[in-house]
C-alpha cells in the first residue's frame, strides 16, 4: 500500500484551509448576516462550497460515495490543483506521454514543475520500457494520462500497469470515456495514488458551465478541497449540471447518436483522396492524416469550417470533432473538393 500522506508537499499538510461562510452554515433558510452578501437580488447568496447536491447526484450516478468526489471550474482546475498538493516548483517534476492534451505543459510551467515527456510508439501507446527507464528519476511526482487520449483518439493500454508501478500519483484524464467502455473509476479503492478526471463538457453538453470532477480516495479529496478556491463553481452552472444529470436518457440518445456519427465519418474519410489515414477513435473525435495538413486546414476555414491543425503534434494530422449529421456532411464535401 503506497503512503500517499508522504507524497503531498509538506506546506499543502500544514494549511489551515479558508472558512466561508457557507461551509460555518449552510442552512437554506435563515436571516442571513454572516456573509456580506446584498439581501436583495436572486442570485445574491453565495452558492454551496461544496457542491453536496451534484456530489450526490454523481454519487447515484457512478455508484461512488460522495467523499470520493471533487467538483472542479472545468478539469483545467483539478489539474492545476494537482500540481499545487504535489509537486514543490522548481524541484519536482510530472510526466506525460506525449502527444497528449496541451493544458498539462502549460499548467506545468504555470507551476514551475519541470516536465518529462515520453512520446507514445507508432501505435499510439505507452512503450513499457520507456515508462520504466523514465520513472526512475526520483524527482517525478505526478504523471498524466489521457485516455481516451487527446489528440489520437484512442484508449491507452498500459494506464494500470502505470498505476500499479509507479509509487507516485497517476492523474487518469477519462474525458472522453462516456464514448468507449474503458474506465477506472471501479479501481480506485485498488489503487490509492490514483486520480481520475471526468467532466460534463464533453458527452453531457455541458461545455460552457466548466464542471469538471476528480474521483479518488477521500485524503486526496480532501486535500483538492483544502486548496481549492471557497466558491469555485456556480450556483449557474451548479444548477445547469443538475439539470442535465436529470435528464440521462437525452445524453444517451446524444452520445448514441455522436459515435453513429463518429463511426460513419470514420469510413467517409477514409475513402477521400485528400485523406491518408483515419486513425481509431474512441472519443468524440477523429484524428486523420492528410497530404498536407495546413493547406486542407486553411481550405476549410475559407468554407466556414473550423476543426484544429495538429502538424506540430502529429505530422500531417487534423483532429475532427464530430458534429451534427449536417455538419459532418458539410465537412466532407469540403474535403471532396480540396485537391489530393
Amino acid at each position: 500500500m503506497k503512503d500517499i500522506k508522504k507524497l503531498v508537499r509538506s506546506n499543502i499538510l500544514a494549511l489551515q484551509p479558508y472558512s466561508s461562510a457557507r461551509d460555518e452554515f449552510s442552512a437554506t433558510n435563515g436571516i442571513f448576516l454572516d456573509a456580506n452578501e446584498n439581501p436583495y437580488g436572486w442570485l445574491n447568496r453565495y452558492p454551496d462550497p461544496q457542491q453536496k447536491e451534484l456530489k450526490q447526484k454523481l454519487s447515484e450516478i457512478k455508484g461512488i460515495n460522495a467523499e470520493h468526489i471533487f467538483i472542479g471550474n472545468g478539469s483545467d482546475e483539478a489539474i492545476d490543483l494537482c500540481f499545487r498538493i504535489f509537486c514543490s516548483p522548481g524541484n519536482d517534476k510530472a510526466l506525460i506521454f506525449t502527444p497528449t492534451y496541451g493544458m498539462y505543459e502549460v499548467l506545468a510551467a504555470v507551476n514551475d514543475v519541470a516536465l518529462v515527456k515520453v512520446p507514445l510508439n507508432a501505435s499510439f501507446q505507452i512503450d513499457r520500457d520507456r515508462a520504466d527507464a523514465a520513472l526512475k528519476d526520483s524527482s517525478i511526482k505526478l504523471v498524466f494520462i489521457c485516455s481516451p487520449n487527446n489528440p489520437t483518439g484512442n484508449c491507452i493500454d498500459a494506464a494500470e500497469y502505470i498505476v500499479e508501478s509507479f509509487n507516485g500519483i497517476v492523474v487518469l484524464d477519462e474525458a472522453y470515456a462516456d464514448f468507449c467502455s474503458s474506465s477506472m473509476i471501479n479501481k480506485l479503492a485498488q489503487y490509492p495514488n490514483l486520480i481520475i478526471l471526468q467532466t460534463l463538457s464533453k458527452a453531457w453538453g455541458l461545455a460552457a458551465a466548466r464542471i469538471g470532477i476528480a474521483y479518488a480516495s477521500p485524503f486526496i479529496i480532501s486535500l483538492l478541497n483544502k486548496v481549492k478556491p471557497p466558491y469555485n463553481i456556480s450556483r449557474l452552472n451548479n444548477s445547469a449540471a443538475l439539470k442535465a444529470l436529470g435528464e440521462q436518457d437525452n445524453y444517451l440518445t446524444q452520445k448514441e447518436i455522436l459515435v453513429n456519427e463518429r463511426n460513419n465519418l470514420s469510413r467517409a474519410l477514409s475513402l477521400l483522396p485528400v485523406v491518408k489515414k483515419v486513425y481509431p477513435s474512441e472519443a468524440n473525435f477523429i484524428l486523420a492524416e492528410v497530404n498536407d495538413a495546413d493547406t486542407v486546414y486553411n481550405s476549410l476555414v475559407q468554407k466556414g469550417i473550423i476543426i484544429r491543425n495538429r502538424n506540430s503534434q502529429v505530422k500531417n494530422c487534423i483532429r475532427i470533432t464530430i458534429g451534427t449529421p449536417s455538419e459532418n456532411e458539410a465537412l466532407l464535401n469540403a474535403l471532396q473538393n480540396i485537391a489530393s
